[in-house]
Parts: structure tokens; sequence; C-alpha cells
């Protein structure tokens, strides 16, 4: 098992490894295996890619952050502009189907809504508007419609949490009720950790997937 200190080591590392992350301006804490991102980035892109960087650490338990997005004065947009960058980007994006999200945008924060059929398209449309120039955050808030039965949609995820997962699989309880999934057990790292949350998605009629799994260093 990492200490603490080595946690903090190998996020620091990560972080710098990451070519779309400036290091130096983020700082990084670790207690008990939770880790603290602070500081101050250029975009919601940043921080978004900082988050992922640390997620992607062994050891790392949790994540706290404490980030602000300071947009530098070349990248400030009104919110008319950005919710018509908003607009464009869902429209050209292949995975968001046509008139399906709504989008709000106040002082550079864009609120997605609307109702998808598939997890991966709701996650397009997220990354559709993520990274465009003078957003500072984004908010899903679109749904999934059910459509197959809680038996199916169980059955489904644990015959791809086998394919995927290996023996983790077995270590895995997957709860349905209705269309809502609960997923509990442990699991080694946050990588896998994603991907058993990503075989729960990828199930069709998943409206919303609860994570109640633990990582064990």
């Amino acid at each position: 098992m990492k200490t603490d200190k080595q946690v903090q080591q190998d996020v620091i590392a990560e972080l710098l490894w990451e070519p779309s992350v400036n290091a130096g301006d983020i700082g990084v804490e670790v207690k008990d295996g939770i880790v603290t991102l602070a500081g101050h980035v250029s975009s919601y892109a940043e921080k978004w890619d900082a988050e992922r960087a640390a997620q992607r650490v062994v050891g790392v338990k949790a994540l706290a952050i404490e980030m602000d997005v300071n947009l530098p004065g070349s990248s400030h947009r009104n919110d008319v502009d950005i919710a018509r960058a908003v607009e464009n980007a869902l429209q050209w994006s292949i995975y968001v189907p046509s008139d399906a999200i709504k989008a709000m945008v106040e002082h550079g924060h864009v609120t997605l809504s609307g109702e998808v059929h598939w997890e991966y398209q709701r996650e397009a449309a997220a990354k559709a508007v993520r990274y465009l120039m003078g957003v500072t955050g984004v908010s899903d808030q679109i749904t999934l419609k059910p459509e197959v039965s809680s038996f199916v949609v169980k059955s489904d995820i644990e015959a791809a949490l086998k394919r995927r997962a290996h023996d983790e699989a077995q270590k895995i309880a997957v709860t349905v009720k209705g269309a809502d999934v609960t997923l509990s057990g442990k699991v080694p790292s946050w990588s896998e950790r994603n991907l058993v949350r990503y075989s729960a998605w990828g199930t069709s009629g998943v409206r919303n997937v609860v994570d109640n799994l633990t990582v064990s260093a």
C-alpha cells in the first residue's frame, strides 16, 4: 500500500506528464489517500484534465477539488457568444441527437439538460462543450430514457463486467431497481473503477448509476 507521500509524488508526476495541464499552477495534498487539488487554472478543460490525471494514479481513494478557473483576457467570451458556440458544437457532434439537448449559460458556466437514450450520447454532449473557449464550468443534467427490463439490464452489466474486468467482476455486486443501477464492492484502482462504471453506463436502458465502489490500493 502506498503512503500519502508516495501518492502525492505520483499525482504530481502524472500532472507533469499530462501535456494539457500546467502542473506548476496546481498544488497537491494527500491525507489518508484523499487527494486535494488546489490552485488556479486557465480553462475549465485544464481543470477537467487535471482531475482525470489524478484519478489515473493508483492509491487515490477520492478527490477534493479546490481549483479555480481564471480565464486569461484573450479567452473571455460573453454568455451570448458562448451559448452560440455551444449550440453549434452540439449540432456538429455526430453522437448528439438533433434538438435533444438544451443549454443555459451563466457567467461562462454551461448547464446542459434534455433526454437521450444512451450514456455515450450524454458524455458526447458534455465533451462537445467542455473544451470551448470561455467556458468556466459544465453541469450535466441530461437524463436517460429507460427502455428495457431490470433483469436484462442486470444480466447485460454482469456479462460486460466479466468480459472487461476479469477476476474483479466476482467482487462487484450489481443491484438494479427500475432503470437505476447500484454498484458496490472493491476494485484495485481508479482505472478499474472507471471501467466498471463504463460497463454499467454502456448498457441500454440504464438511467442512473450509483457508484458505491471503493478503491483498495
